[in-house]
């Protein structure tokens, strides 16, 4: 998703206060995601060592 898609917030630097927390919401959830999707492909990884060392 480009930077260009999202809509242009209008006023001075006190106007996105909702919009910061927003992407704070959506970093916190994407990191989580990122997480768990590290940790299932360490244990895949793992995985594959084994069978390919037999």
């Amino acid at each position: 998703m480009s930077e260009e898609s999202v809509p242009q917030q209008g006023g001075g630097p006190g106007q996105p206060k909702g919009l910061l927390q927003q992407m704070e919401e959506l970093m916190a959830a994407l990191n989580a995601d990122l997480s768990a999707l590290d940790a299932d492909l360490q244990s895949a990884g793992r995985g594959v060592e084994e069978s390919e060392a037999g």
